[in-house]
């Protein structure tokens, strides 16, 4: 459990409930603060895919709601009516407590405090990006970005950011390491998060496509004889299959980093590392199920069997005590 209060715990699990399973094998020493940290930023991630109101609206909101929880405003903006349109009700009470959330912060240390609101800023910057891009709603038309430096740039504000945030939190709580060790662990961490954004963005192209957006480079797409809009169709996926290994192949180096941040991982660190390997393997084991689909049709979204990640929990469990026998792990994954 992340000692949240009960409801909001609850809430937690109802919108997060792989990266719940990470939470509840974290160390207490940070297992509040990293659930705070995914819950804040859960709650700007549902502002900004909200399926009403225009982009100016949704940008207002998010960053309202960001200056809320930075301190800068003791109001919250209205979430009524964007509670109202979402689909899955978990993400409409998580709007209708988002101040509630939002107070959990008075309870933690200043050094903590400052350290979440520091990591969500960045968060949200990639949200306002999003938006300022590609618009809300229904896209008529798909908009690419631009170059890979685009988006690595967003993989880092939204999700290795976080690795950053987790290892500092990490280092200030859990362990001391050496100049040179803190660095790589920063470097790794980094590459840790972006990753498991990249995972996301390779798997859902049909999803965000319908919303207008393309996360696939446009250069990328021009190299490949490719358009934005010919991801649409399902039957191009051979077309596409080179470039959608190319960057599959550079999601596997980040995760090479993400497997050598856990083997910097001090041996004492027993829930730490096993809750760094369960999201790693099941990255590993979507990667090979992606290199083998064909991920631009949209009724066949690729997913780890619910059976196949209490597998990997179980492995991952009979593993921890050893630093060796974690790596074998990962590498039996790898291969």
């Amino acid at each position: 459990m992340s000692d949240l209060e009960p409801s909001i715990e609850k809430l937690l699990e109802e919108t997060s409930r792989s990266f719940y399973l990470t939470l509840n094998k974290l160390p207490s020493g940070v297992r509040r603060q990293i659930g705070l940290l995914y819950l804040l930023a859960r709650i700007a991630d549902t502002i900004a895919d909200s399926s009403v109101g225009t982009t100016d609206e949704l940008l207002q909101t998010l960053k309202s709601y960001n200056s809320r929880a930075q301190g800068v405003s003791e109001k919250m903006p209205d979430m009524t009516g964007l509670s109202e349109s979402q689909a899955n009700p978990s993400e409409a009470r998580l709007l209708l407590r988002s101040n509630d959330a939002v107070e959990l912060l008075i309870e933690l240390s200043d050094w903590d405090r400052e350290a979440i609101r520091t990591c969500l800023s960045v968060i949200v910057s990639g949200q306002v990006l999003d938006l300022e891009r590609f618009g809300a709603g229904i896209g008529e038309t798909v908009t690419a970005l631009d170059n890979y430096d685009e988006l690595d740039d967003y993989a880092y504000r939204v999700a290795g950011s976080v690795g950053e945030f987790w290892t500092r939190m990490t280092l200030e709580h859990q362990f001391n390491v050496d100049d040179e060790t803190r660095e790589a662990l920063f470097e790794n961490g980094v590459r840790f998060g972006k990753a498991l954004q990249m995972i996301n963005i390779l798997r859902d192209i049909p999803e965000d496509l319908k919303l207008g957006r393309c996360y696939i480079p446009l250069d990328h797409l021009d190299d490949h004889g490719l358009a934005p809009d010919d991801l649409l169709e399902s039957e191009n996926m051979e077309r596409f299959r080179e470039l959608y290994n190319q960057l599959l192949d550079k999601t596997s180096e980040h995760l090479d980093s993400a497997i050598e941040y856990i083997g910097m991982i001090p041996y004492s660190q027993f829930r730490l590392r096993g809750a760094c390997m369960l999201p790693v393997l099941i990255a590993l084991r979507t990667i090979s199920l992606l290199r083998s689909s064909n991920v631009l049709d949209g009724g066949n979204r690729v997913k780890v069997s619910r059976d196949e990640i209490k597998e990997l929990t179980r492995r991952v469990i009979l593993s921890i005590p050893s630093k060796k026998s974690c790596l074998r792990l990962l590498d039996s994954e790898r291969l």
